[in-house]
């Protein structure tokens, strides 16, 4: 049996002139050689094929039968860097499976294979469904998430920077931990009380680390409220490392920029693991970060084998650190690299993807493509033009009950929305029709602490023995702890005048207690103001606790800003509060069925959380000027453009049924109610690819209804 070395030295043979020459084989000089052959006759020997130099290979499967032509395209491609634009409901998975079969299929060997994901689920479905098309050779092939890819080759080659192959991973809570320890071991949290919380802290740390950008450049783009502690979180930013160092500690980030740095400082290293994996394939490659793109230029620096799949016009999470620069610069960062498109779609109807390709068509950068499909029937995307927002809801609650009645399962309908406190009006409503759904992509607005904490002070106006509300109301006061609050619950709750005993409050606490017992004492007097006064009353007072408790309290305002607007369709307090009580504080799942029913609900989504899944019907709510696309995307032109993209997911989430609602009253704080129009991005769409419906009440003929019983 020969040596691996052997074996290794032998398949280093070439073939020159019909003799056969080892590599490993003493040879005689170039000169002597030539004049022996001049003096001796040659005849030939024909070498046979084998089965592997073939020039028909036989594969285990029928690929041009089994794949599209431009997917059959893709999974052939020849060996060089590629860039597969796979738009919506394209089979981007089974090209990729396909792809990883192929190149077994054609001699690669698996282990040679690296498939990276951004989800450890992703790799292991997509190579189950390999070694459903070729058998077991596909458990070679190294699939994983970027992290944990990462992970193994520290642990393999980290000695070379120092990074034992036994060090330990922090999760996020545990690094925030570490964060806070020495934060207060360099005096931050005595010198002033605002500086960012420990969340707050490693959100920009990693944000530093996954963009490749300076501290300072993401504190006055994103934090510019802590702009006044940059000193102080770049000292601890250094502590921070130092102390990992020291612990052999590593947080997420690290495996990336640790592996980074190892692929750049040690070219023996790299050169190994890029000839390791020679062959390179990247799921959803628009969502990386600039971090991990070039990760993946160091792993294929020495073949550029590399595959990347994804779709220019999803690119939709740059609050992440993804950047849509990636997909549109693969081609400078790998020249030569080909470019296949994967346009027939085999999810929605032609209708659908007619208006979903005039949106995006004004992209002024993009990869050109044109989704169609072999499904040319189905209803046209209807535009739903509502009064307000509560008669929005109303028409999404009544349809959703007409589609079911047409045998739609409540599990093919999903409602999706730019924002999170975009549904919360559609949440009561649904309570109120006893829809059963569950929500994704942020938690159910009542559960939210903030509005929590509103709600509390209006409940114990409305009720002045709530014990609970009183409790959460008493803990937002400076100088108010868990035993000084029970106390004064406790007091409260037994004298007909519970804000006297707020008044005859001392000590550290009593300068907020009395601010505090002023405000709903007031409230509790004034019985002409309407449920929109009062709640702008309380937002008055909790702002100054919002800033106080919360880092990120300019995106918190806009859900208290959106709970004003609930408020103006309620003749009372009472009635306000106890429809936003209807369905339970759970979170993400809502379970309003009533007994006796199946288990089917409507999906509630925020458009990021949906990308990748469909459903039979689809409404996308707030399709409204200053909503979507988000008036904070007015910025700049990538923020714009990004909002583009993801009025593109939502469409093409559809397989049959698209409504878009926009209502027409809008309220704004400054400004009171405005009129709006349709989102910008539907101005250059042909009136022709979507149908108008006008809501209106039933028997006011053409006059637009804005008040109603909510319990008739």
């Amino acid at each position: 049996m020969r040596s691996e070395q052997a074996t290794h030295e032998l398949c280093r043979c070439k073939v020159s002139g019909g003799t056969l020459y080892s590599a490993t084989a003493p040879v005689m000089s170039l000169t002597a050689q030539s004049d022996a052959n001049m003096d001796r006759e040659s005849k030939p020997y024909i070498l046979k094929r084998t089965p592997d130099q073939d020039h028909v290979r036989k594969f285990s499967l029928d690929y041009a039968k089994e794949l599209n032509a431009q997917q059959y395209a893709a999974v052939t491609a020849a060996d060089g860097p590629a860039l597969v634009i796979a738009g919506a409901g394209s089979g981007k998975t089974r090209t990729l499976v396909h792809r990883v079969a192929y190149l077994i299929d054609s001699g690669v060997d698996p282990s040679h294979i690296l498939l990276l994901t951004f989800t450890r689920k992703s790799s292991e479905e997509m190579l189950e469904r390999v070694g459903a098309l070729i058998g077991s050779r596909s458990q070679r092939v190294c699939g994983g998430t970027f992290h944990s890819v990462a992970n193994m080759l520290l642990r393999r080659h980290g000695r070379v920077l120092g990074i034992e192959p036994g060090f330990t991973i922090m999760d996020r809570g545990d690094a925030e931990d570490l964060i806070a320890l020495l934060r207060a071991q360099l005096g931050l949290n005595e010198k002033d009380k605002r500086f960012p919380r420990k969340g707050t802290i490693a959100e920009i740390y990693s944000k530093c680390e996954n963009t490749l950008r300076g501290l300072e450049e993401i504190v006055l783009d994103e934090f510019s409220h802590f702009a006044d502690h940059l000193e102080a979180l770049g000292k601890l930013q250094r502590a921070y490392q130092a102390a990992k160092r020291q612990r052999q500690l590593l947080d997420y980030d690290d495996l990336l920029v640790l592996l980074r740095d190892l692929l750049t400082k040690d070219e023996p290293t790299r050169r190994t693991i890029s000839q390791q994996f020679r062959y390179i394939l990247v799921d959803e490659y628009q969502d990386t970060n600039r971090l991990q793109a070039e990760l993946i230029r160091k792993l294929a620096a020495t073949h550029d084998n590399v595959m990347v799949v994804g779709d220019d016009s999803q690119s939709i999470y740059a609050f992440r650190g993804a950047t849509f620069r990636n997909i549109m610069e693969f081609p400078s960062w790998f020249p030569g690299a080909k470019i296949y498109k994967l346009e027939e779609n085999y999810r929605s109807t032609q209708p659908i993807l007619s208006l979903a390709n005039e949106i995006i068509q004004e992209a002024p950068e993009k990869y050109t493509k044109h989704l169609f499909t072999r499904k040319l029937d189905g209803p046209l995307p209807a535009l739903v033009e509502a009064a307000g927002e509560n008669a929005q809801s109303r028409f999404v609650a009544q349809k959703i009950l007409e589609l079911r009645e047409e045998g739609v399962p409540l599990s093919e309908i999903a409602v999706l929305f730019r924002s999170s406190f975009h549904s919360f009006d559609l949440e009561i409503e649904l309570s109120r029709c006893g829809l059963p759904f569950v929500k994704r992509g942020g938690i159910k607005f009542i559960e939210a602490a903030h509005v929590k904490d509103l709600l509390a002070h209006l409940r114990v106006v409305v009720n002045p023995q709530d014990a609970v509300s009183w409790h959460r109301v008493l803990m937002l006061v400076e100088g108010v702890g868990p035993k000084k609050a029970q106390d004064l619950v406790a007091a409260m709750v037994r004298v007909n005048d519970p804000y006297q005993v707020l008044r005859d409050s001392s000590g550290r606490s009593g300068k907020g207690l009395k601010e505090l017992a002023l405000v709903l004492d007031s409230l509790s007097k004034s019985d002409d103001l309407s449920p929109t006064e009062q709640v702008n009353r309380v937002y008055e007072y909790y702002l100054p606790i919002l800033k106080d408790h919360h880092d990120d309290y300019p995106k918190r305002i806009r859900d208290l800003d959106h709970l004003h607007t609930i408020a103006e369709s309620y003749p009372s307090l009472a009635e306000f509060l106890a429809d936003l009580a209807l369905a339970p504080p759970d979170g993400s799942a809502v379970g309003v069925e009533p007994a006796g029913r199946d288990d089917e609900q409507v999906v509630l989504s925020t458009i990021h959380s949906a990308k990748g899944l469909e459903w039979q019907c689809v409404f996308l709510l707030w399709v409204v000027d200053g909503k979507f696309p988000s008036v904070f995307s007015f910025n700049t032109d990538e923020e714009l453009e990004e909002e583009r993209r993801l009025l593109y997911v939502a469409v093409t989430r559809a397989k049959r049924y698209l409504f878009l609602t926009y209502p027409i009253n809008v309220y704004d704080r400054s400004s009171g109610m405005l009129l709006s129009k349709p989102s910008r991005f539907l101005d250059h769409v042909s009136p022709r690819l979507f149908e108008t419906l006008a809501l209106v009440e039933e028997g006011h003929g053409h006059e637009w209804g804005h008040e109603h019983d909510r319990y008739v």
